[in-house]
């Protein structure tokens, strides 16, 4: 593997209580921004919409179909093109808020129609997910989240030492916090693909403060009567090459999702876009520097 900062010396846990206060107002605009929102800004998933598969008779550009119903009024739809023996974006799959008093696949004919006038529509499928199945959804993607967190914490508590497994979750919690307060300061909907996203962001944190926690353990053993902040630092600036090269490559990656993977895919990759940089700061500042403090009132060692 290619090598980065060889040698570096950077004094993080130096830093450490300024970091918290980084941290601290990023929560703090998160959850009054939440709270001012009255919660994130639910997709149709959670709130109950309408599923419309229909068939064009030649190819149409899904910006075109995507501004035919904002035109319409018909706002947060969610377009995409559906593989299938008739070609590509012939046949596309709308989901959209569901509306009593609206005839759906109407309402889609009628838009679209009115921007392309000798275009012929077919009706292929048609179904409705009532508000009660998105509450089940919603219930159960909170129970995802949080099992989640109850996993790593006793995972870890068994493989380290409990104060680090405190560590992991402060960071796993900073992290989707922070993720979900910039998707609600940008108005940005929660849909399960969103849910997917910050799991895989808890993913990706964990892997990271393993990586650290593991070397920070292997240097703790090797230097016993060395103070844990000269221990700490020392672990998280040799393995900071690997957290460099790998933050860059995973970003490098969603980033390409991000420009070239459409309409669909733009928010999924733009939260982990976000969670890959919160997620590697959050692994030495909150994960890393919350074991410090935690073990600095349990041993002199550590101040």
């Amino acid at each position: 593997m290619p090598q980065l900062l060889v040698g570096a010396k950077f004094e993080f846990m130096g830093k450490r209580k300024y970091a918290f206060m980084l941290s601290g107002v990023l929560l703090l605009i998160s959850i009054v921004s939440l709270l001012l929102h009255g919660g994130p800004r639910l997709g149709i998933d959670f709130e109950g919409g309408t599923f419309v598969q229909v068939l064009f008779d030649r190819r149409v550009a899904i910006d075109e179909v995507r501004g035919a119903l904002s035109d319409a009024g018909v706002e947060s739809a969610e377009i995409q093109t559906i593989a299938s023996e008739y070609g590509e974006n012939r046949e596309i799959l709308i989901r959209m808020k569901h509306h009593p008093s609206r005839d759906p696949f109407g309402t889609v004919k009628e838009a679209v129609l009115e921007r392309i006038p000798d275009l012929e529509i077919e009706l292929r499928r048609q179904e409705t997910v009532g508000p009660k199945i998105g509450e089940e959804l919603r219930g159960k993607a909170v129970w995802a989240v949080l099992w989640a967190l109850v996993g790593i914490m006793i995972y870890v508590s068994w493989r380290y030492e409990f104060k680090f497994a405190v560590g992991a979750v402060l960071a796993l919690f900073h992290d989707i916090v922070v993720v979900m307060g910039l998707f609600s300061l940008l108005n940005m909907e929660i849909s399960l693909t969103i849910v997917a996203a910050f799991l895989t962001i808890g993913g990706y944190s964990i892997n990271d403060t393993i990586v650290v926690f593991d070397r920070i353990r292997e240097q703790m053993r090797t230097y016993r009567r060395e103070k844990l902040p000269v221990v700490f630092n020392m672990s998280i600036n040799q393995i900071l090459s690997r957290t460099v090269i790998t933050s860059l490559t995973s970003l490098f990656a969603v980033g390409s999702l991000y420009v070239l993977g459409g309409e669909v895919l733009h928010d999924f990759a733009f939260a982990i876009l976000v969670g890959i940089v919160v997620g590697t700061y959050s692994s030495v500042f909150v994960a890393s520097a919350s074991v410090l403090e935690f073990a600095a009132f349990t041993t002199k060692r550590a101040r």
